[in-house]
């Protein structure tokens, strides 16, 4: 047997003392402290629970968004057990007695077996449908939140740019999603995009042949879709989401501004117990609200249309509102054609289907960049706006929301017309006026009540508040004294930032000699800049501020009622 070793003095002796008090007590047991030894997962808890969230209604919309898509998640799952994306011909043999022996594919078979034949599969369809459509309304609203109140600019254009995708990805997975029943109604969108696909020049037929493996219909379309629809496109707005939910953890969420929040601060409440709690429930009055919808609301009543017949259309078919606008868009477009040589270009339907979708998106991806260029802020921002203190960029999307709401009306002025009983055509051409004219119109107007709402503040500011109370002088004059803001209230007014327009930069210097300078403004983006923000109301200043103050004591002192008034009046109609 043979003998240790000996140790030699200059070795080093291993440390075999027992661990402290204090080292047993930060150790986590169970599961949990086995994972935070190897993954440090405490650490990272402790920081996740205690994140703070502000406490405003409207960044509830994202959270409808989000819920709505883990409904849809768990809906598609039962779904997709019964559903069959084949469109190979079969005979019906069902409990439905009105299409019974009727030649239908096995797509629209199987989602008709759900509906009446699988305990609770009609319900789930219809939550299913409801919650796609409440996610798309969600997150719409919740991207036109972000933009009145310019929580995009920098840190977050990145989780604009991903909002945009996440935008366009939910329309095309909508799409899919309302193709796969085979039935007629979806069999006539599907024939929409056929059509818009084939208006694309040159490449259009070869597109078509590519998506239809042939010619239209083919065989495989609904295959094709159903793949897209349960696994790419489910897979990359899961990732997108992700990376939404950890640019939002990484850069804080924004706020409004209000007393003691500022731009390096997040006023709230903390993820536990307080967040977790309403997140939890909120989630849970989500699904029952969308249960009820599906339970009390009939939505896709596939069995009435019946199974599709490429050479039928059905009657007053609408689709889904999301892509409402395009449709509208398609059909108030004059008939426009060009023939050359052997080659037709369908102006009609590739301007308002390709062209307009892709100026959409893009005017959406480029904006947050667009508005620093043209103020030349590269400040980071975490106070949102109020929507009054950037008058232009809320008429803009007002008259965006205009444009967007006179395509969609156009997308069903079939509708309108035989409900109203009113002329198809003079339908069609007051939108193909409308749709320029009233975009023009709402910018004005939104404008002119932001900058109304700025003139406000200010003078809320300066002069206080309308107290309520009407008083008569010894001259028979009636008046309303002001009673002064708190001041709070006037933090909040003034905290917001104030654009200075940019001016021109010299492009030659006092020799004539021409001057490189990166950051020069040219002419173009200095007129650019005054049409921004030339505009907007000065916010007063801290002078302003303490005389008006010192001029209210002094009436309050000196004056009478009347005459305070009077004197308030005066100053008023001064600075108007």
């Amino acid at each position: 047997m043979a003998r240790p070793a000996e140790i030699s003095p200059e070795a080093p002796l291993l440390d075999t003392q027992a661990p402290t008090d204090e080292d047993t007590l930060t150790t986590v047991p169970g599961p949990v402290g086995w994972l935070d030894e190897r993954l440090g997962v405490a650490k990272i808890g402790k920081a996740a629970l205690r994140k703070v969230f502000p406490d405003h209604w409207s960044f509830l919309l994202g959270e409808i968004a989000l819920y709505s898509f883990i409904v849809l998640l768990l809906t598609g799952l039962f779904l997709t057990i019964w559903f069959k994306p084949s469109m190979a011909e079969i005979e019906y043999e069902g409990s439905y007695q009105l299409l019974r022996g009727l030649p239908m594919s096995q797509a629209f078979e199987s989602t008709l077996h759900l509906s009446f034949d699988v305990r609770g599969g009609l319900l789930v369809r219809q939550i299913h449908h409801w919650a796609a459509i409440l996610f798309m309304a969600s997150m719409t609203v919740h991207m036109l939140r972000i933009f009145f109140t310019g929580a995009y600019r920098k840190p977050r254009e990145l989780n604009w740019l991903i909002g945009v995708v996440l935008l366009s990805l939910s329309m095309i997975a909508g799409m899919t999603g309302y193709s796969l029943p085979d039935d007629l109604l979806s069999g006539t969108g599907l024939r929409f995009t056929q059509g818009a696909i084939l208006s694309v020049p040159v490449i259009g037929t070869w597109v078509q042949f590519f998506v239809f493996a042939g010619e239209y219909p083919g065989d495989a379309i609904i295959a094709r879709f159903y793949m897209a629809h349960i696994l790419l496109i489910p897979a990359i707005l899961l990732a997108l989401i992700g990376a939404h939910m950890a640019l939002l953890v990484y850069h804080k969420h924004t706020q409004f501004p209000g007393p003691g929040r500022t731009e390096k601060n997040v006023v709230g409440y903390p993820m536990f117990p307080v967040y977790m709690a309403k997140a939890g429930g909120f989630f849970f009055i989500v699904f029952g609200v969308l249960i009820l919808m599906g339970a009390t609301m009939s939505i896709n009543q596939v069995w009435l249309y019946g199974p599709y017949n490429p050479a039928q259309v059905t009657a007053g078919s609408q689709p889904d509102w999301y892509m409402g606008w395009v449709e509208g868009a398609v059909r108030i477009m004059p008939g426009l054609e060009s023939h050359w040589g052997p080659t037709t270009w369908s102006w009609n339907i590739f301007l308002p289907f390709a062209v307009l979708m892709g100026i959409f998106y893009t005017s959406l991806a480029l904006w947050p960049f667009v508005e620093s260029w043209i103020t030349g802020d590269k400040r980071e921002h975490h106070l949102l706006d109020r929507p009054r203190n950037a008058p232009t960029r809320t008429a803009l999307g007002v008259a965006g929301m205009t444009f967007y709401g006179l395509l969609w009306t156009g997308g069903g002025n079939d509708i309108i017309a035989t409900h109203f009983h009113l002329s198809l055509n003079a339908v069609t051409w007051f939108l193909r006026f409308a749709v320029f004219l009233g975009p023009v119109v709402a910018f004005l107007i939104t404008k002119r009540i932001c900058l109304s709402l700025q003139r406000a503040d200010r003078e809320r500011l300066l002069h206080g508040s309308e107290s309520g109370i009407i008083t008569q002088s010894p001259e028979g004059g009636f008046s309303e004294p002001h009673t002064p803001i708190s001041h709070d209230e006037a933090y909040t007014l003034t905290q917001h930032t104030q654009h200075t327009p940019l001016e021109e930069t010299p492009t030659v210097d006092e020799h004539g000699v021409r001057v490189k300078n990166p950051d020069a403004v040219s002419g173009f983006r200095a007129r650019l800049s005054r049409w921004y923000s030339g505009d907007n109301i000065p916010i007063p200043s801290r002078s302003e501020i303490a005389d008006a103050a010192h001029h209210g004591d002094e009436s309050h002192s000196d004056a009478e009622p009347g005459e305070l008034e009077a004197e308030d009046t005066t100053s008023e109609s001064q600075l108007h």
